[in-house]
């Protein structure tokens, strides 16, 4: 968790999961949903984490659509770099959209996200999205 930004960039803290603002914008909101299980494999998490994974995922779908707006949703479970339980939650849109006078794209839309293009953002842009996220979470 620490490699995105943990805790600095933490929106929502579950007993087995914390959600995390992904650093590098994708798209408008893009997250990292992170195990606190010490696994390396999807199905080596413990019972307790799969089983408030729903409620996980229910939370982070409400918020992300009453915050952005969201088309799509995509979880993508890479775990190349970083080999602990962890899925990058990429919203998708087919327009531009604006948030704290910045323009966010959907550069691989209608297509798989593209990865390696992001938008720009500062520290201040980003304590202003993880702050309008959070408001949504229940």
């Amino acid at each position: 968790m620490q490699k995105f930004g943990a805790p600095a960039s933490s929106i929502r803290r579950y007993e087995h999961w914390s959600v995390l603002l992904r650093p590098a914008q994708v798209t408008l909101g893009a997250l990292v949903l992170a195990a606190h299980d010490e696994a390396n494999a999807f199905s080596a998490l413990s019972r307790e984490s799969f089983s408030e994974l729903g409620k996980v995922i229910k939370g982070i779908e409400q918020a992300l659509k009453q915050a952005f707006d969201y088309e799509r949703l995509n979880y993508l479970m890479l775990m190349m770099v970083d080999p602990d339980v962890h899925f990058h939650v990429i919203p998708r849109y087919s327009a531009v959209r604006t948030f704290n006078e910045t323009d966010f794209y959907d550069h691989g839309w209608p297509g798989p996200p593209t990865l390696d293009k992001i938008n720009e953002t500062d520290e201040v842009t980003n304590g202003r999205i993880m702050e309008h996220i959070r408001r949504f979470f229940t």
